[in-house]
């Protein structure tokens, strides 16, 4: 397709809800953004049926037919050996030949970081990427990485986090100088497993060093404590799931105290305006789309269960990414941290 600066790629198969929600998430965001195109993978017998319901501007997209997806259950190691044709692998090859810009699949994650490493390869110093994304904090926002991609990590990797969420939070959320604290069980400096210290002292002895606060713990991410909560995937993701279970849970409280009186209903009803903005800026939704930073190109992950409007914020999310040249941003970064460049010539 012209002009991929500005074209899409998605994987059409992927999650909970596909093709359903994908498709109309794409509507969304076709209606939002009149300079962007798309280029959709998928089973034609499965997809065209939403294309024509959610009746996708023909001009606005390209469709290829790929009758293989990955399920959501499938092992990365399987998939990457017999999923070569399907459309979440496509999808990210046309990122890879210059043919899409961006890449979004609400897909399996496994598979989705194991193809975008394989394809489009990881930055010079990079040794393993992470899911980076954006939560509403009390101040504003903030960012967090790992949320999955990384079970386990050592001092070195996340360092690496550590600069790449600098960037991310200083091309996206624009802030100068972004603050940088390491999630742990406690601020204290003896706190922690051997690997969170010494990522600390190596962050103390870097040109971040100004930027990092220290340890933080779990509760600091609601209070926005720091621009940017560096941790592994495996803490990340359990952070992640308790903040949107903790969100779902007020909801839940709210409309349940609502409906036991007349008195509550009326308060209710007086403090309905506060309430709807409230469950605006708390609907996880609004945050969906995580990219897996550290690669040569630019993937976006989905929430699975996402619907229309989160697969189209996901969407929202790759072109701030394209916009910011985010991989050119975090690639300049790397390159004046002196620790990783003494890293890559042993």
């Amino acid at each position: 397709m012209e002009n991929a600066s500005f074209v899409i790629a998605i994987d059409a198969m992927g999650g909970d809800h596909a093709p359903d929600s994908v498709i109309a998430g794409v509507k969304f965001a076709e209606k939002k953004h009149s300079d962007v195109r798309f280029l959709i993978f998928g089973d034609e017998a499965k997809v065209q049926p939403f294309i024509d319901k959610y009746q996708l501007d023909k001009g606005r997209y390209q469709f290829v037919h790929t009758p293989d997806y990955v399920a959501s259950d499938e092992k990365p190691s399987a998939a990457v050996r017999s999923g070569r044709k399907s459309s979440l692998w496509l999808a990210i090859d046309a990122v890879k030949k210059g043919d899409a810009a961006a890449v979004v699949s609400s897909g399996n994650t496994g598979a989705l970081m194991a193809f975008s490493k394989l394809i489009l390869g990881t930055m010079p110093g990079i040794h393993r990427p992470a899911i980076v994304t954006i939560l509403p904090t009390c101040k504003s926002e903030c960012v967090v990485l790992d949320l999955g991609a990384n079970a386990e990590c050592d001092a070195r990797n996340l360092v690496e986090f550590a600069i790449m969420g600098e960037a991310y939070c200083h091309a996206v959320l624009k802030r100068e100088k972004p603050t940088i604290g390491l999630l742990n069980i406690g601020s204290e400096d003896i706190k922690g497993r051997d690997e969170i210290r010494q990522a600390a002292q190596i962050l103390r002895d870097s040109p971040l060093s100004e930027e990092f606060k220290g340890f933080v713990e779990s509760d600091d991410i609601a209070t926005g404590a720091v621009d940017v909560f560096v941790t592994d995937g495996f803490t990340g993701n359990i952070a992640l799931k308790a903040i949107e279970g903790t969100a779902r849970l007020m909801v839940s409280a709210l409309k349940d105290a609502a409906s036991r009186s007349i008195l509550s209903k009326l308060g209710f009803l007086l403090a309905l305006p506060s309430l709807k903005k409230l469950k605006k800026r708390m609907d996880p939704g609004r945050y969906n789309g995580a990219m897996l930073v550290g690669l040569k190109g630019i993937s976006i992950k989905s929430h699975g269960g996402a619907d229309a409007f989160g697969f189209a914020n996901a969407i929202n999310v790759a072109l701030d990414t394209v916009r910011h040249d985010l991989v050119g941003n975090i690639a300049r970064r790397l390159e004046s941290v002196e620790f990783l460049e003494e890293e890559k010539e042993k």
